[in-house]
């Protein structure tokens, strides 16, 4: 199991990737919104994306979990 965690503090713009699908390591799953900025977040590992621990608008800080791929 990789938790897979909020590189910067944000809000979450977009999850691109649906829960249930096969990710590969690199693979962006969510775009985090912060001063003006769009930051990629990115699967550290290969798996299948379990579960979302945000939604779209959520703000998180820098570390929080975003998902959990296994």
């Amino acid at each position: 199991m990789t938790e897979v965690k909020a590189t910067m503090a944000g809000s979450v713009w977009k999850i691109i990737a649906e829960k249930g699908k096969t990710i590969k390591s690199g693979e962006d799953i969510a775009i985090l919104e912060s001063m003006k900025m769009e930051i990629p977040i990115t699967s550290s590992s290969d798996g299948v994306l379990k579960e979302w621990k945000v939604t779209e608008g959520d703000f998180v800080d820098e570390g929080d979990t975003i998902a959990i791929i296994e």
